[in-house]
């Protein structure tokens, strides 16, 4: 199989990216850059990267969906008992990445992952469509199973057992973390790969941004 991966290229002609354009609070342009990439047609422009890393040292990653974002950090929503759950309960720093093809942009964030309070995971549970609540308890996220017929059939044992009106709680072993990032970088693609990088740092209550070399 020969993709002639080697010659596939574009060149970027993009509006260059400058401090000014971001200001001081990274997260405050993270969510203009979101709602640029919404208004450009992106299908999930929340949709993220997120990196861990296991007891061994060895990375993994994964794509999940961005569900809140304020000053205190990134939200996103997972099973505690999943091997991305696991791995951040052991080791909680996290990196993830934006990607947004349609306007040649790159965010990239790296901080702790701490789970959020109960009360905040019941919130966001609650407001989730009933088949994607019944899935959190049908699925144990990461874990073998036999087939695609036993996950459906436990799909249904759990529709039966919340059946009509009735309130499905949050499992226990489901609920948020936060991401809160001490390093956060913007990537705008430019003509001939001289990309513009702009970091921020966070030195205690403050960011201090830095232009890198592409």
């Amino acid at each position: 199989m020969n993709l002639h991966l080697e010659s596939l290229r574009r060149d970027y002609a993009e509006r260059p990216l400058d401090e000014a354009a971001l200001g001081d609070d990274p997260l405050d342009a993270l969510a203009r850059w979101i709602a640029d990439a919404s208004s450009a047609g992106a299908i999930e422009p929340n949709a993220m990267c997120l990196a861990t890393v296991g007891a061994s040292g060895r990375p993994s990653a994964r794509m999940v969906l961005l569900r809140g974002l304020d000053a205190h950090g990134l939200v996103f929503y997972t099973s505690y008992l999943s091997r991305k759950g696991r791995e951040l309960d052991t080791h909680p720093h996290a990196a993830a990445t934006f990607w947004w093809p349609e306007i040649v942009r790159q965010v990239r964030i790296e901080g702790i992952a701490l789970r959020l309070s109960d009360e905040e995971s019941d919130a966001y549970f609650a407001t989730r469509p009933r088949g994607h609540r019944l899935s959190a308890w049908a699925s144990e996220q990461s874990e073998p199973v036999e087939s695609r017929a036993v996950l459906e059939a436990r799909l249904e044992h759990f529709a039966e057992r919340f059946a009509g009106d009735e309130e499905i709680p949050r499992p226990h072993s489901w609920g948020g973390y936060r991401i809160v990032p001490d390093r956060i970088e913007f990537w705008q693609g430019r003509a001939n790969r001289l990309h513009d990088r702009l970091l921020f740092e966070r030195d205690g209550a403050r960011w201090h941004i830095i232009r890198l070399q592409p």
